[in-house]
Formats: structure tokens, C-alpha cells, sequence
């Protein structure tokens, strides 16, 4: 009796216990919401925050039972958890700037936890800016040396004010004081960042006023504003025409954090065309933000920059400074360098219990919280992704709740008789290289079956490839983990089936099936692909396999392997293009422009133009950006008429390419002139031999033709001859005949009008030329191209000449008739043969023209 009473308790007790167990699962796993308030910096303590008992729906009863208490972790704790009242206060002072600096929204965040059952809250707090900063200058004087030959609208960078405040309280406007010679002008950075540049409206005198005084005001956007002043020295100097200019206008660097001091960044370069003193170049730092002044040094005169503190990447993950180079003479360039901060990993996860159970019974269901804890690493990126794992042949498993907590679950039931403890081991492993870790040992009785997909540790990748590279090169790699044991561990990696600008992926890229390294199948031309997107598949060993996808791209950088291409001026082999220049031209004169382009990107697409011979260097200049050909003096009667100059079109690449273009300047101011000097080497071979053939057969034609017109007129003067023979052996009169309108006025002829003709030879017949004069009144005579006889332009437009053998038409058919012919048998030629032809007989022709014709007293002149 009294075995079995022993028997019924101890089974009461274990039914007791197992309920109990159950009701304490249901109250860990309640994990609510989270809220947000929203504050002003610098309130006081005791401050009211908000009623979180009230905005959790929570009894009071029930914070002081569940014994309600905030974690904040390594931060300072700002608030302060009333639980008699349930509500939230300022524990400490909250300065925005000092807590977030330049970042916005600002806020930080903390837990409430409960127990008994364990429920966690989270807490957002937004701390809102008041204007409690003025902006501030560096330095209480700034010093300028401008040169009393600056030209008007000349750029002075001043320094720039600071205003930690954030949004409208930050600085917002500068302010210049009167004066004639200056204005200010307001510009922002990309990053919002605004500075003051004084520009020059008004000639500045050195004679008349060699100082300036006046004052620099920043004003915030606060209610009140806020304002800072700095005092603006200005001394003016001679004659320093030329500012320094920066050879980049970005430059950018990187730095790991960490750096030790000395470390060298970068050198920025600036030059000036002065010399002596005015071209000396000096560097400084302007509009600097926050404390990066303090963190780099700049050398004054080499512009080298290095690093003068310890630089954390927590802090600041990114600084831009911008540099002034300053030359003797106060005329000054600015740059900007970008200078990225490189994470390190140097701080390893930080894991903090917040709840442990560490007795469970061995008949509790899988998925039973065991634990509560918090994972913090205080890198960033990869250095701060971290992953919470425990021993691989345990069966529990990590599951995230909120940002950086995580439960530690059971996944089967327990078997206490099997194996009556465990010892957990949670490690959280950053993905620094190397990785940062940190364990925690926890003692409970569990096993563990773990069924984990693989996780790649990217959720995303990205590479870079030069352009021609050679085909099997191995581009970079991808990487997945899985949380399984053995074989369920065992990761293969597969290209899913895409399309890649229509082709397979495979026919670009393949992958190693064991390592995850990733081939280049073919050589990249960046100027026909520019990009690769696809999947990658990793497939553990399990069974079934499972599976996870990652998205791959791999962009394609570009190289200098394109030559710049020359548009203009077109370079032809058979003839000649030649730019003409008035001698009146004046310094500064257009020639001509260069155009070139290059089918590479970026600084290989940048082109620079470059005098590299020329007939006469002192007479043109390249523009060095723009490729325009321009005059540096006054053309004078003793330049050559040839100007052969050769431009060099280089790109701005590693190594850089170059195209070479010719360009012919002709200095004249009539076009005979630069005829006779260009005509010398446009012809070819080619060319010549045809223009010999046409030549040879003009000269025939017309030689038939004038044989032809000699037998004519031979002809018709016999006839004529014999008709005055039979009249005068007759005893009729002789009455002259003289047609209308053409009467003989002078008394020597039939003709009304003088013509005139003025002719220039030369030994060569292609530099001779023939000028018709034109006639004394509207009578004058013109060849008509369908007959052959001479036409006078009279009012009803009717032949003057009628009969077939008037003197008249006699008189001038044979050298205007031959031209005519001639033209009408050149025109047909082709147009460079025609051109040269035309001129040559004209020429020819002219030498026959008597310079004045007379008028005759018989017919037979």
C-alpha cells in the first residue's frame, strides 16, 4: 500500500512539472512590438519621454511583477523606466551632435524586458535638433592676396563656416559686406555642404587702394538665427595674371582605418604659367568638415597629403576636403579629394545573455526557447555581418527575433535517459578577414538535428574585369555556408540557364563546381558588353538537395585600346583642303578646329590636341582642350603663303594613343594667289595622265576647228573679193551698207563701242588670268549659244545681221565662235579636267585679243 502511494505522487509530481513547463514556454515565446518617441535635445532629467506602460498596454501590476528593466547594452543610458508610474524619462543629458553628429534622423534605441513570462520591447528614441550652435569660422582672419591684374568674374574660395546643428538649424547663407570691387557667391557641395566663393566685378588698383577690409557673416536658419563673422584681408599685388590651375578637378583615395600617422594618401598637382615668386604654388586645406583638419596634414608645397590621427571607420566612413592652391600673387584654384575609409576588422562580436532556462524538462516540444541573447559587433559591412551558429551535431538552432537578438531553439524532443546534458557552445563569427569571434558556453541537456539551406555570405555580388583579358582567367569567387553536418554540408555551385544579351551565359563565364571560382570563358570587349548579370545556384549534398540562389554581376572596365578618330578636317589623298587666313588677320584669329572623338570611356575618352610641327611655330597655337587653331600674333607680309601644320590628338589613357592629323593654311587674301602656291602638289599621277589625255584631244578639236574657220573665211573673202571686182568693173555707184544701230559714229567702222580687254601672263599658263572690261553703254556683244554669228541686245531682240555674208559676222565668227565650241566641248569633260582647261585656253585665247579693238575703215578689218 504504502509502494503504491509512493508510486501515485511521484507520478502527480512529474504531471505537475510537465505542466508547468508548458504554461512557461507559452509566456517566453510573447514578444510584442516596439515604439517610437520623439524628443529635443538638451532637455532636462526627469524629463518626460512618453507613458510606455500605457502605449504597451501594459498593467502596472504587471511591469513591477515582471520586474521591468531597460538594456541598453555598451551605450550610455539616457532614459530611465519609472515603473510605479509606467513611464519613461530623461536619465542624463542628450546632445544630438555629440550622439549622432552629422547623421539624420537621429536616435537611439534600447529593450524593456519582463520575465516571468519573458517578453522583450523595443524603444525607439528620435532626438530632434534645436539651434543650440552658431556657426563658427576656423580662423577669425582670412587672408587674401589678389593681383591688381585679375581679371573681372575671377574666383577666390573663402574658408568655410561650421554649424554641427542639423536640417534648417545648420548654416544656410553667408553674407559679404558692401563694397564695389566684390560679390559673394553661395554654392553647396553634393553632400549639401555649402561654401562662399568672393568673386571679382570690378578692377582692382594697387595704386589707388592696396588693402581691403571686410567681413564674412554665416547665418544659420534657426529662430533666432545664429551667426558667425570672419574678418576678409585683402592686400593687392602686381601683375600675376595667371592662377594656378589643378591638373584633376576630383581626386579621390583610400585609407584603411587604423592608418598610422604619416601614412601617405595622395598628392594633388597644380601649376602655374607664372614665374618666379607668382608661379610659386602653395596648398591648403578649405571647408574642412568637422575634424578632418585635424585628421590629415597637407603639405603646403609638394601637396602631399598624409595622415595625422588616428582614424576610426566607426566615425566616419568618408571625408571631403577641399584644397585651394594659392600662388604668390592671391589668385587660387580649388579642388576637392574624396577620401573613402576602409573597414578593417577590429572589433570582435559581443554576446550578451539576457535570459537562460537552464532546466527543461526532456518531453518539452521542438521549437522551445532556451535562451535569449544579443549579438553587437561594432564594424560595419562584411566586418560587422555576423553569424551565430552553435555545434553542428547539437540539436538547437539560432533564430533571429529583433536587429541583433536571437533565440536558441530546440528542434526535436529530448532524451534525457540517452544523454542528460549538453554543453551549448553559441559562437558568433564576423565575415572580416580574418573573422573576429566570440563564444558562449551555456550547460543544458539537448541534441541536435540541424537541416540548414546554404547561405551565401553575400546577398549579392559584385566584380570587376578588365576588358581584353585572356580566356580561363579567374575573375573572383562566391561562397555559401551551410549550417548541416557532412555530407548535408557539402556545397556544389551551378550556373542557372539565362540569357546574356542572347546567348547563354555558359558561353561567357563557367563556375567550379567544388571552389565557387568563377572563369571567364572569352575575352570582354567592354565597347560591346559592358555588364554581365546571372545566378548562381549552391546545391548542398543532402537528400533531397537544397538549394539557394545568389545574383552575380560582373562589370567590365574599360582599357585603352582605341586610337582618338579625327572627324575634321578630313584627310583626303587625292586632293587638297586648306584653311585660309586673311593677312589683315589679327591675334586670336579662328583658323580652324580640330574635331576628333574616341570610342573609349572615362579618362581614356579624354582628348588633348597638341602642336607638334608646323612651318612656323611663332604664328599658330592648339587649344589644348578644344583643338582650336587660333593665331599668337599679327600675320605679317613675310609669312609664307604654305603653312603646313601637324596636330597630334592624344588621349588621356595608361598608355595613352594618338592620331596625327595634318592641317594646310593658306595666308592670302585672294584666291589666284593661293592657287599659284597650292596648285604645285595637288596633283597626282593619276590625275595628270588624264588631264594630259583631255589636254591632247582639246587641243585637236580645236586645231580641226580653226583649220575648218580658215577655209571658211579663205572662202568667203575670194568671194567677197570677186563680188567687188564685178562692181567695180561696173558703172553703178558704190554706197556703203551699214546695218540699224550700227552706223559708223567714229568714221572708221561699224561698230558703236570700244572693248577692252586686259590680260596677265605668266610662264605658267595656269596662273594667268583675263579680264573682260565692260562696255561704254547697254549695247553690248554677247554669243549666242545656237547660232554662230554675234548678236547685239536691242530691245525688240531681232538679228541685226541677216544676210549669211555680212561683214560684220564675218569679221568676228572666227575667234568667238572657236571659244565658244571649245567651251561647249569642255563643259562635257569631267569637273578637275574642265577647270584646269577652261583656264589654260582662255588664257590662250586672250593673247589673240588685240587690248583694244579698233574700228576698221573697209570691211576687210
Amino acid at each position: 500500500m504504502g509502494l503504491r502511494q509512493h508510486r501515485c505522487g511521484k507520478w502527480l509530481l512529474c504531471w505537475t512539472l510537465t505542466l508547468q513547463l508548458f504554461i512557461f514556454y507559452f509566456m517566453i515565446t510573447t514578444i510584442n512590438g516596439q515604439i517610437r518617441y520623439s524628443i529635443p535635445e538638451e532637455m532636462k532629467k526627469g524629463s518626460l519621454i512618453g507613458n510606455v506602460a500605457q502605449d504597451l498596454g501594459l498593467d502596472l501590476k504587471r511591469l513591477r511583477s515582471g520586474r521591468a528593466r531597460i538594456v541598453t547594452g555598451e551605450n550610455n543610458q539616457y532614459t530611465e523606466l519609472k515603473t510605479d508610474k509606467g513611464t519613461l524619462v530623461v536619465n542624463e543629458r542628450i546632445d544630438r551632435e555629440e550622439l549622432c553628429g552629422d547623421v539624420t534622423p537621429c536616435s537611439f534605441s534600447f529593450e524593456i524586458i519582463l520575465e516571468n513570462p519573458i517578453e522583450l520591447h523595443r524603444v525607439t528614441v528620435e532626438i530632434l535638433d534645436v539651434n543650440d550652435h552658431a556657426p563658427t569660422f576656423k580662423n577669425n582672419v582670412i587672408d587674401l592676396e589678389i593681383s591688381e591684374s585679375a581679371t573681372i568674374g575671377s574666383h577666390f574660395d573663402l574658408e568655410s563656416a561650421y554649424d554641427p546643428d542639423a536640417g534648417i538649424h545648420s548654416l544656410q547663407n553667408y553674407v559679404l559686406s558692401p563694397n564695389d570691387n566684390f560679390v559673394l557667391k553661395q554654392q553647396s557641395n553634393a553632400d549639401g555642404i555649402k561654401f562662399a566663393v568672393m568673386i571679382l566685378q570690378r578692377p582692382l588698383d594697387r595704386e589707388l587702394k592696396p588693402h581691403f577690409s571686410l567681413k564674412l557673416l554665416a547665418v544659420d536658419g534657426g529662430t533666432p538665427q545664429r551667426s558667425g563673422t570672419v574678418n576678409i584681408e585683402i592686400n593687392v599685388l602686381d601683375a600675376n595674371d595667371n592662377p594656378p590651375v589643378f591638373n584633376q578637378s576630383l581626386y579621390t583615395a583610400t585609407v584603411t582605418e587604423n592608418a598610422a600617422m604619416g601614412t601617405y594618401i595622395t598628392t594633388v598637382n597644380a601649376s602655374d604659367a607664372d614665374s618666379g615668386s607668382n608661379g610659386l604654388v602653395t596648398y591648403t586645406f578649405s571647408n574642412v568638415k568637422g575634424k578632418s583638419g585635424e585628421i590629415f596634414a597637407i603639405d603646403s608645397f609638394t601637396g602631399k597629403i598624409t595622415v595625422s590621427e588616428n582614424i576610426d571607420f566607426e566615425k566616419d566612413r568618408k571625408y571631403e576636403i577641399r584644397v585651394i592652391a594659392k600662388d604668390q600673387g592671391g589668385l587660387s584654384d580649388a579642388t576637392k579629394v574624396v577620401i573613402e575609409v576602409t573597414d578593417i576588422n577590429d572589433n570582435p562580436p559581443v554576446i550578451n545573455i539576457m535570459s537562460f532556462t537552464s532546466l527543461i524538462s526532456e518531453n518539452v516540444p521542438p521549437g522551445t526557447t532556451i535562451a535569449v541573447f544579443n549579438v553587437k559587433d561594432a564594424d560595419s559591412e562584411r566586418n560587422g555581418h555576423i553569424t551565430c551558429s552553435v555545434d553542428s551535431n547539437l540539436p538547437f538552432k539560432i533564430q533571429s527575433s529583433l536587429t541583433n537578438y536571437y533565440n536558441l531553439l530546440s528542434q526535436v524532443p529530448f532524451d534525457r535517459e540517452s544523454k542528460p546534458e549538453y554543453n551549448i557552445t553559441i559562437t558568433a563569427t564576423d565575415s572580416g578577414s580574418p573573422p573576429l569571434s566570440t563564444k558562449a558556453v551555456l550547460h543544458l541537456k539537448i541534441s541536435d538535428v540541424n537541416d540548414n539551406y546554404p547561405v551565401f555570405t553575400e546577398p549579392s555580388y559584385s566584380a570587376y574585369i578588365v576588358e581584353n583579358n585572356v580566356p580561363g582567367l579567374s575573375i573572383f569567387s562566391v561562397s555559401a555556408q551551410d549550417s548541416d553536418w557532412n555530407q548535408n554540408a557539402r556545397i556544389s555551385y551551378f550556373l542557372e540557364d539565362t540569357q546574356v544579351s542572347g546567348n547563354p551565359v555558359s558561353s561567357y563565364v563557367s563556375i567550379n563546381s567544388e571552389t565557387g571560382v568563377i572563369h571567364a570563358v572569352r575575352s570582354f570587349d567592354y565597347e560591346q558588353i559592358k555588364r554581365l548579370v546571372f545566378t548562381v545556384k549552391a546545391q548542398d549534398g543532402g537528400s533531397p538537395p537544397l538549394s539557394s540562389n545568389v545574383t552575380v554581376k560582373i562589370l567590365i572596365q574599360d582599357q585603352n585600346d582605341n586610337p582618338p578618330q579625327v572627324l575634321y578636317p578630313v584627310q583626303t589623298g587625292g586632293s587638297l583642303v586648306a584653311e585660309m587666313v586673311p593677312r589683315s588677320a589679327d591675334v586670336g584669329y579662328l583658323v580652324t578646329k580640330v574635331v576628333a572623338v574616341d570610342v573609349d570611356s572615362g579618362q581614356n575618352a579624354w582628348l588633348s590636341y597638341k602642336l607638334q610641327k608646323a612651318t612656323d611655330r611663332a604664328l599658330f597655337e592648339v587649344g589644348l582642350q578644344n583643338g582650336e587653331i587660333r593665331t599668337i600674333r599679327q600675320v605679317n607680309d613675310k609669312d609664307a603663303v604654305k603653312q603646313r601644320l601637324t596636330v597630334i590628338v592624344e588621349d588621356n589613357g595608361q598608355p595613352s594613343r594618338s592620331s596625327t592629323v595634318i592641317v594646310n593654311v593658306a595666308v592670302a587674301d585672294s584666291f589666284p594667289e593661293v592657287l599659284s602656291e597650292f596648285t604645285d602638289f595637288t596633283h597626282d599621277k593619276e590625275y595628270n595622265d588624264n588631264l594630259t589625255f583631255y589636254l591632247v584631244l582639246a587641243l585637236a578639236v580645236v586645231s580641226f576647228l580653226f583649220i575648218t574657220c580658215l577655209v571658211v573665211i579663205i572662202s568667203v573673202k575670194i568671194y567677197r573679193w570677186r563680188q567687188s571686182r564685178i562692181l567695180y568693173h561696173s558703172n553703178l555707184p558704190v554706197i556703203p551698207y551699214y546695218p540699224p544701230r550700227y552706223s559708223d559714229t567714229l568714221g572708221t567702222g561699224t561698230l558703236q563701242h570700244v572693248y577692252n580687254y586686259e590680260v596677265c601672263r605668266t610662264t605658267d599658263s595656269r596662273k594667268s588670268d583675263c579680264k573682260f572690261g565692260k562696255g561704254g553703254s547697254q549695247n553690248v556683244l554677247i554669243m549666242d549659244p545656237s547660232s554662230t554669228g554675234t548678236m547685239q541686245r536691242i530691245q525688240n531682240e531681232k538679228s541685226i545681221l541677216d544676210e549669211p555674208d555680212s561683214p560684220l559676222e564675218v569679221r568676228i565668227f572666227s575667234p568667238l565662235v572657236m571659244s565658244e565650241l571649245y567651251v561647249k566641248f569642255v563643259s562635257s569633260l569631267p569637273p578637275p579636267q574642265t577647270s584646269f582647261l577652261l583656264k589654260s585656253v582662255r588664257n590662250r585665247l586672250a593673247v589673240r585679243i588685240s587690248h583694244k579693238r579698233a574700228p576698221s575703215t573697209d570691211t576687210e578689218s
